[in-house]
């Protein structure tokens, strides 16, 4: 297992722009405001010939542990707790703060490998106020520039002097392989804010892993748990809530909301979480339409089922209204939760492995042309200018989610209707519930038409 490195520090030091540094990438979210970071997010990252786990926390600032910012340093001293070596990061041009110093006693008590970082190093401000950070009694500080990649030599010799040796966790990673040969699924748990997404997440992994709490909007980045259910390997990503377009117009909260795309995009299935006592409001529904126009299997999930699990008849209403509201992923699994209560989790995770079956789901194209010789006998698709419109057959040109091809002439006139009816009826007949279904119509050149002639 690769050794894990946690990056703390006050807020608005840079962490997230050196944890984006490390991993190569642009994972977190960063912005010039502070205490944008809130949950942990780890990442692989590499330095050199060295690999390690690095992981992203939340600035360190002294609060009450009931406010969010004081849940927000309980995440960060969780993640010094499970590090093998702590980063710790101060800002070379502002100087050392008084906040500085407390933290730094917290760090140096957690008895881990602390690596002194001065960052925004770069210049001769930045140098001049790097040997400040000597005050600290961590080291020696290693100037650092996350922004540029200044540093990241002497980064490399502190790590390697602390990390296991490149060839130990190289073997380690290989004897790790051989046991995970399954790939996981990656599942995206998405919703309105406070639908309750971080707390279903952690009492699914079983630990207070993501920061939750009565306030909307908690969640910021996207944030990926490795997770076995039954043996099963998942990848599940919490994502921000997705309110109203026109409702959005905070720099960061577009951020959020378009990292959260980006999880919809590289997941396979995807979870729309709603309100149980509110369910299926607008937003919901046009959250449905983001996953079903990406291609994404989906499941709907009922959270918060505990508080209206009283009323008889209600499932079975909601699902016929999801019927009635969701046509074009007509089936879909609902599923009702609770986060809080820890009810539902296995309906779920059966739910989003039934789903993802379908969505990798192939048909051979035998069975379609029969059932599409059926069709066509029972419902010929209807004339255009006296000539009847001419399906010769069909096939599946690939799964993920299932994409059919039809063939024939004159199908650029096939009327919407008549397609809808396909789709349904291969939905129906080949069992593809709650995926969407993408249908392409083909048709041969014309050597009578001027367009066609050389």
């Amino acid at each position: 297992m690769a050794p894990v490195v946690a990056i703390v520090g006050r807020p608005n030091v840079g962490k997230s722009t050196l944890f984006n540094r490390l991993v190569g990438k642009k994972l977190a979210l960063v912005d010039d405001r502070p205490g944008v970071t809130r949950d942990r997010r780890e990442g692989a990252a590499r330095l050199g010939d060295l690999a390690f786990t690095i992981v992203d926390t939340a600035g360190l600032e002294d609060a009450h542990e009931t406010t969010l910012v004081g849940r927000m340093r309980a995440q960060t001293e969780a993640a010094i707790s499970e590090a093998d070596v702590v980063l710790f990061v101060v800002d070379a041009r502002a100087g050392l703060t008084p906040m500085d110093r407390q933290f730094a006693d917290l760090v140096r008590r957690s008895g881990k490998p602390v690596i002194l970082l001065t960052n925004k190093a770069e210049g001769r401000g930045g140098i001049e106020g790097a040997y400040e950070a000597f005050a600290l009694g961590l080291g020696d500080p290693v100037p650092i520039s996350a922004e540029h990649g200044e540093g990241m030599g002497e980064l490399y010799d502190a790590l390697a002097a602390v990390l296991p040796q490149p060839d130990d966790a190289e073997e380690a990673g290989e004897e790790t392989d051989g046991v995970e040969a399954d790939r996981p699924i990656r599942v995206a748990i998405v919703g309105r804010p406070n639908a309750g997404k971080s707390t279903l997440i952690n009492r699914m992994v079983g630990a207070e892993r993501l920061l939750t709490g009565p306030e909307a909007g908690i969640t910021r980045d996207s944030i990926s748990l490795d997770w076995k259910w039954r043996g099963r390997a998942v990848k599940l990503f919490d994502t921000a809530g997705m309110r109203k377009r026109a409702r959005v117009d905070d720099k960061l909260e577009k951020l959020s909301v378009a990292d959260g795309l980006r999880a919809v995009r590289f997941a396979e299935v995807v979870v729309v979480l709603l309100d149980a006592t509110i369910p299926f409001e607008k937003q919901d529904l046009t959250i449905v339409d983001i996953v079903e126009r990406e291609g994404r299997a989906l499941v709907v999930g009922l959270n918060k089922w505990d508080l209206v699990a009283d009323k008889p008849g209600l499932l079975k209403e909601l699902k016929e209204e999801a019927s009635r509201l969701l046509a074009q992923v007509k089936g879909v699994e609902v599923v009702p939760v609770s986060g809080l209560a820890g009810e539902g989790v296995d309906r779920l995770m059966q739910a989003v492995l039934q789903a993802h079956d379908v969505w990798n789901r192939r048909i051979a194209t035998a069975q379609l042309n029969r059932w599409l010789g059926d069709v066509l006998e029972m419902h010929p698709p209807p004339a255009v200018a006296g000539r009847r419109i001419k399906i010769r057959y069909m096939t599946q040109v690939k799964s993920r989610p299932p994409h059919f091809a039809i063939f024939g002439n004159q199908l650029d006139a096939l009327p919407k209707s008549y397609t809808r009816y396909l789709v349904n009826g291969l939905r129906e007949a080949f069992d593809l519930p709650g995926v969407p279904i993408r249908l392409a119509l083909r048709m041969g050149k014309n050597p009578y038409d001027k367009g066609e002639r050389r």
